[in-house]
């Protein structure tokens, strides 16, 4: 196996976040040793001073940070472009108001960079994620360690039963390069929630992963005017939409991939299939009722069996609650979940 310049890529899409990009960088750059890292901040088309302030941190970073310009394509155009230009063996996305933790980065390294010398490397490394709210004292921390025997290389087939709501997201993903370009992922443009693609089309091509049961990555939330806010979802509800269109036709039907990886993909595929509903709900609104019953109806007409399965979860069934009644009891059943966790 010819052996990558580069052990990690992290890219960062960047679109107006000047002020937020020391806290990223510095998280990526606090690690022991930076010579087998590449930090690749696309800026998207910003209006501040995202670009120049990226060109001063590749000045300041040479060899290691590297500033990329593109005209505005949205958060996945960002990451099309950074995964098209990583040349490290593995690649990690950091939305750039987030950050990862100090304490964990070596740890993490040193686990990828173990892969050069195995001859059947990792396709995709899991660790735990922080909802770092901002109004929140206490920090909800996402682990699956009931689901992944940590420290070890799995297949999906070793992997246990996730919970209710409980999925990997992209936040928890470092993937191999070359997996994801094998994949063929090419996430839409100007289009929000792009991450529920990211962190499921590649699963396919994924023979091994490993989990470590840490928290890395941290997941700022709250701040005024991001994507994932009540509000702001139910006004982009018909981009929740068309990510789960992209999804159902990146699901593969069952008996052609390990049954480990097809259970989990009908798993996360009725956890974004409920967001989406819950959302239509959410707003109240008579047509979105009906583009609720479409997608549902829209998911059968793709393949019966997906429908089928999909329907069986739990959360699912909760979803399809009929009427007026039902739709009161899956809005309140949002505001309680979101009080304890604080998704957003």
């Amino acid at each position: 196996m010819t052996t990558p310049a580069k052990t990690l890529t992290f890219v960062i899409p960047a679109y107006n976040m000047e002020s937020y990009l020391d806290r990223c960088v510095n998280s990526l750059l606090s690690a022991s040793d930076t010579s087998d890292l590449e930090v690749l901040i696309v800026d998207d088309g910003s209006k501040d001073g995202t670009l120049e302030y990226a060109r001063k941190l590749e000045r300041n970073n040479p060899g290691v940070v590297r500033a990329i310009h593109q005209e505005n394509k949205g958060h996945g155009g960002a990451v099309n472009t950074g995964i098209k230009q990583a040349t490290g063996m593995y690649v990690k996305v950091v939305d750039a108001d987030d950050w990862v933790d100090p304490q964990a980065i070596d740890t993490v390294l040193a686990t990828l960079r173990a892969q050069h010398d195995e001859a059947e490397p990792i396709d995709m490394l899991v660790t735990n994620y922080v909802y770092d709210k901002v109004t929140k004292r206490h920090k909800h921390v996402v682990n699956f360690r009931h689901a992944m025997k940590p420290g070890v290389p799995l297949t999906w087939d070793d992997l246990g039963r996730f919970g209710l709501t409980e999925y990997i997201l992209m936040h928890a993903l470092t993937f191999r390069t070359q997996v994801v370009r094998d994949s063929g992922m090419v996430l839409p443009e100007h289009t929000f929630y792009v991450d529920f693609i990211y962190a499921y089309q590649p699963f396919p091509w994924v023979k091994r992963l490993q989990y470590l049961d840490l928290p890395f990555y941290h997941y700022f939330i709250g701040r005024e005017g991001q994507s994932v806010q009540t509000d702001v979802m139910i006004r982009r509800v018909d981009q929740l939409i068309h990510v789960n269109h992209c999804m159902v036709q990146a699901t593969p039907e069952r008996g052609t991939v390990p049954d480990g990886l097809y259970r989990y993909m009908i798993h996360f595929l009725a956890i974004q299939s409920s967001v989406t509903s819950v959302f239509l709900i959410l707003s109240k609104d008579t047509e979105n009722y009906e583009k609720k019953r479409q997608l549902w109806a829209d998911m059968q007409a793709y393949s019966p069996t997906i429908a089928h399965d999909v329907r069986s979860r739990a959360m699912s069934r909760a979803l399809n609650l009929r009427g007026s009644v039902g739709r009161w009891i899956i809005r309140r059943g949002y505001t309680i979940a979101n009080r304890f966790v604080g998704f957003n």
